[in-house]
């Protein structure tokens, strides 16, 4: 009774596979005609619709260029893509501010002059604003970073190089297939087309096709087969005016901290430094919003210095006022007063340089203290002057470590000071080192691995001074505190104690600790162990020398320990 039904539920079954099946192979069939038919729709390119494009590498800027030839301006966002990223704008002053290694160059709006290195110069052309946005002649760029411009003489577009940059160039060969494509496939739009023989710039290969610009700045994809690749062609590398030469050490840098509170100590008392070359009286601090800045100078340490061939790198530091610190740096005018007054200091002092502590900031500040870096080393430099700043280890702390743009600081100034110490500081909860050897190493490769400042510019940060921490137990646990103190202090407490000190190989150091009134003692000393082990450290890392807080702290024995070290 069932077999009939069951034949014919089978055919039908069948014959729905099969109509499956067709699909499926039409569809395939399909797919490999679409996909092997070109795409002859005709696309216009948004650089098209602008009145002067600026391509760079084959890409095209949102915006346009400004007037012609030695009257060009480029947009400042063009700028700071593809020639300058740190090129910068302040609208209080209506100005745009570029800095090289060898200049800085400020710009007005509408203003027929520019000031290079503090000096007034004409301009081909003034900059202008136009909707909020800056138009920088191109002959300053040209100047200032000796890029190339190519106007093309029929389309009016632009093509900017980069010295050192390298072009590839070809010629188109074929009479058929000289579609220019947004793509690497024929199933591309068209954006615009070829002639046989015509040079193009070669700027990548993608799937077998070249992406190419034409020099009338047109820009897409077409097939390698049909480029013949010819000589290249590299642009000039730029060499700007030497700076003029800076002292350098012979061997390591050995720099002191010498701790100016209300004057300068009497040079009487200050015993011989063997084998030191730089001291860093702190001098100038940071007065008020508008950069003034209080001088503590002494003509008498001067001349006691420079008897004694020390270089003079007298430090200016912000007065570790926040507030005070970002208004400061805030704006073109600010900054300048402060470099003006340094420079006229170096030169009335007869200084070799200024090393720059500026800490608790905050961290909104810290672009703002990379231009006020960057402005300051081109002048400094005209001069011969050496430019220093000081920088904690890496924390979490935004005002004391994260306010730092180390990588950019470094590439400005001739040494960063990593100040290598207070691991453990005054109020810290909890009692320890002041700087463990492997707290330091650990701070120093941080810096040199992931900030990549060169260990030819670092100087470590040594202590000269420990702290003696006292522990006191309490119904609520256990009460830290301590007292900063000179090296001399452990050392005549292990003698009048008869303390004998262990070497602790987890920070490196001898330590000694001692009750007194029920309360125990701890101390992690700073002595000719702790300096060798943190000498040793410079020359592994071949870092650039050591920067010892402070002279005064000491035991005069140290510097023949560092002397020798640094040999």
């Amino acid at each position: 009774m069932k077999q009939p039904y069951m034949r014919g539920s089978k055919r039908k079954k069948s014959r729905f596979r099969s109509f499956i099946l067709l699909l499926i192979v039409l569809a395939a069939i399909a797919y490999l005609v679409m996909n092997r038919l070109p795409n002859n729709n005709h696309i216009t390119p948004f650089y098209a619709k602008l009145d002067k494009p600026v391509f760079y590498q084959g890409e095209a800027y949102k915006s346009s260029a400004l007037g012609s030839k030695e009257a060009m301006k480029l947009p400042l966002g063009l700028i700071a893509e593809w020639i300058d990223p740190a090129v910068r704008s302040e609208a209080s002053g209506n100005s745009v501010i570029l800095t090289t290694e060898q200049a800085v160059v400020r710009l007005q709006a509408d203003k027929a002059t520019a000031s290079r290195n503090l000096k007034e110069i004409p301009l081909v052309t003034p900059m202008t604003k136009q909707e909020k946005e800056y138009y920088v002649p191109v002959s300053v760029l040209k100047e200032l970073y000796g890029i190339q411009v190519r106007e093309d003489e029929v389309t009016g577009a632009v093509s900017l190089f980069n010295p050192g940059e390298k072009i590839r160039w070809g010629t188109f060969r074929g009479k058929e297939g000289g579609e220019l494509r947004s793509g690497s496939s024929i199933r591309n739009p068209i954006t615009g087309s070829l002639e046989d023989g015509e040079r193009v710039m070669i700027w990548g290969e993608q799937n077998g096709w070249y992406k190419v610009q034409q020099t009338g700045g047109r820009a897409g994809f077409v097939k390698a087969s049909l480029v013949t690749e010819e000589k290249g062609e590299e642009i000039p590398e730029f060499q700007p005016p030497a700076a003029k030469p800076r002292w350098k050490p012979q061997g390591k840098l050995n720099m002191t901290w010498e701790h100016v509170v209300t004057a300068t100590p009497k040079t009487a008392s200050i015993p011989e430094m063997p084998g030191l070359n730089v001291v860093s009286p702190t001098w100038f601090h940071l007065a008020d919003e508008k950069g003034t800045i209080k001088n503590q100078a002494d003509s008498d340490y001067i001349k006691w210095a420079h008897g004694r061939n020390y270089q003079i790198w007298a430090l200016f530091d912000n007065s570790f006022e926040p507030k005070m610190t970002g208004k400061a740096l805030e704006s073109y005018e600010t900054r300048l007063n402060m470099i003006n007054q340094l420079l006229s200091f170096a030169k009335q002092y007869n200084l070799q340089g200024i090393n720059i502590d500026f800490e608790n900031m905050n961290k909104s500040d810290g672009p703002n203290l990379v231009q006020f870096v960057r402005e300051m080393a081109p002048l400094f430099h005209e001069r011969g002057l050496i430019l220093s700043i000081d920088v904690t280890a890496k924390s979490g702390s935004d005002a004391w470590s994260r306010v730092y743009d180390r990588p950019a600081l470094a590439a400005a100034v001739d040494y960063m000071m990593l100040m290598a110490y207070d691991e453990h500081w005054a109020s810290s909860p909890k009692s320890g080192s002041v700087a463990s050897l492997p707290w330091v190493e650990r701070s120093l490769k941080q810096i040199l691995d992931e900030d990549k400042v060169p260990p030819s510019k670092l100087v470590l940060g040594i202590p000269f001074y420990t702290r003696i921490w006292t522990e006191e137990q309490k119904d609520d646990g256990t009460k830290v505190s301590s007292k900063a103190v000179f090296m001399e202090k452990p050392r005549k407490i292990i003698e009048e104690k008869g303390l004998t000190p262990e070497f602790r190989e987890d920070t490196g150091q001898n330590y000694v600790e001692y009750k007194e009134d029920g309360k125990l003692n701890r101390i992690w000393l700073e002595d000719e162990t702790s300096v060798k082990a943190r000498l040793e450290i410079v020359s592994k890392y071949k870092l650039a020398g050591v920067a010892s807080w402070r002279r005064g702290f000491e035991e005069p024995a140290i510097w023949k320990v560092i002397a020798d070290a640094l040999q």
